[in-house]
């Protein structure tokens, strides 16, 4: 698996790398035509000196070259010698080149270094003017040197210019990423490319065209979860009835007893799944929201729940509190607390309490359902919002969902869920915090 990269990095690094480059081509170039340069006008110099000094009867001479010292430039040595004396030549410096029957510029080798020399040949004598070539290519370094000295001292800003400038022209990349990582898990409305430049546009309208897929997705899956409701849920209830009616007649039969009950816990289950499938596949949308009275909310839900309450002879009661009004979503805050009564009267013995209060505190509405049951072990409560994740030895009708479906309407309505031991009533204590206004 290929690790992940930097585009920006690869760019100023590559930048960098490039002007370093580029500085050595400037010095090396700079050489070369300085070095060429040098040549074409020190060697004009000397061909002028050894035709001045032909042009006045000149007379054996000898330069004198000291192989220690360090010469510059306009440093030339000048030899006149006469054919007849040549034994000179064989002079351990060896400055002088042999006799030759054509003027013009000849290159030797000292052991002490590389000679350009013009030579101008007369009737009796042989003119010729030298010079280093080391000296020549000092020269031309130092020049070199001198014309890159100021692209190193302004490379640190350039390079800084550069570097700005690749930022500044990758932060649309950097906002398209802020944009996603701002988006919640459903939120799938399009996004503006007219606000992004043309490079990454072909990449916004195919996330677009994802989008869209997505939400025809989501759509069908809750059209799916209609329709399974309206499919699945009146035949039950018809066969449920027709039970009712057996076991009035029959009332005594077992067989017709276990049918009952099996019909009750499809129901249940069926009614749970759908739920869970509608949170499933609901998204927070702004339109559905409203205003509402979260008081009434929870005494509706009571109220729908009394009856089974009752059966079990569960002292069911609600804290008097102050009217607390949310804007949300209204059928997910049903769905959040009648799931809590319903879960908590199946699990808390017969004659038991169970206490439902609502308060508000720091712009969050609480929930509180407490019961007297057995509780739960602190160790299980990362477990029992798992999906069909039961606590051992509870024999109730249930099947598992109830929390799962409490806890991913709370994620929808960015709100929080609590477990803890009830003080009050010595069992199982669910806190429910949502934002007054989403």
């Amino acid at each position: 698996m290929k690790a992940h990269y930097s585009l920006k990095k690869r760019l100023i690094i590559y930048v960098s790398i490039f002007s370093v480059v580029l500085g050595c081509l400037l010095i090396f170039s700079a050489y070369r035509i300085a070095l060429e340069e040098i040549d074409e006008i020190l060697d004009a110099q000397m061909q002028n000196l050894a035709e001045r000094v032909a042009d006045h009867q000149p007379q054996p001479a000898r330069s004198d070259f000291d192989a220690h010292e360090r010469y510059h430039e306009e440093d030339l040595f000048v030899d006149v010698w006469a054919y007849d004396q040549q034994d000179h030549l064989n002079d351990k410096l060896n400055l002088l080149v042999g006799p030759v029957k054509k003027k013009g510029f000849y290159s030797h080798n000292t052991k002490h270094d590389e000679w350009h020399t013009y030579v101008l040949p007369s009737e009796k004598y042989q003119i010729q003017v030298s010079q280093q070539n080391s000296v020549r290519k000092s020269l031309a370094f130092e020049l070199a040197l001198n014309m890159f000295i100021p692209y190193v001292l302004f490379l640190p800003f350039a390079l800084w210019g550069l570097i700005w400038v690749i930022r500044r022209n990758l932060k649309p990349l950097d906002d398209f990423k802020d944009e996603l990582i701002k988006r919640g898990a459903y939120e799938l409305k399009p996004i503006q490319a007219n606000q992004y430049p043309e490079e990454i546009t072909p990449t916004i309208q195919e996330m677009n065209h994802l989008f869209e897929r997505i939400l025809s997705s989501q759509q069908e899956q809750k059209q799916f979860t209609a329709d399974a409701a309206h499919e699945l849920r009146t035949p039950i209830t018809a066969l449920n009835l027709q039970t009712k009616i057996l076991l009035q007649q029959f009332p005594s039969d077992p067989a017709i007893k276990n049918l009952s009950k099996g019909l009750v816990r499809v129901q249940h289950l069926v009614s749970q799944l759908l739920s869970l499938a509608k949170q499933d596949s609901s998204v927070y949308n702004e339109a559905e929201a409203q205003f509402f009275d979260l008081n009434q909310l929870t005494v509706s839900c009571v109220e729908q729940l009394i009856q089974f309450a009752l059966q079990k002879e569960i002292d069911l009661g609600m804290d008097e509190q102050q009217k607390i009004e949310l804007f949300t979503q209204e059928y997910a805050v049903h769905s959040i607390i009648y799931n809590l009564i319903d879960n908590a009267i199946k699990y808390t013995p017969e004659k038991g309490t169970i206490n439902v209060s609502i308060s508000q505190e720091n712009n969050q509405a609480i929930v509180v359902v407490e019961d007297s049951g057995l509780g739960i072990d602190v160790s299980q409560f990362d477990n029992i919002t798992k999906r069909f994740y039961r606590i051992h030895n509870h024999n109730e009708i249930g099947s598992g969902l109830g929390l799962s479906i409490v806890d991913k309407a709370i994620q929808h309505l960015q709100g929080s869920l609590e477990f803890s031991k009830s003080e009050n009533l010595g069992g199982l204590k669910v806190t429910v915090k949502l934002p007054i206004q989403s």
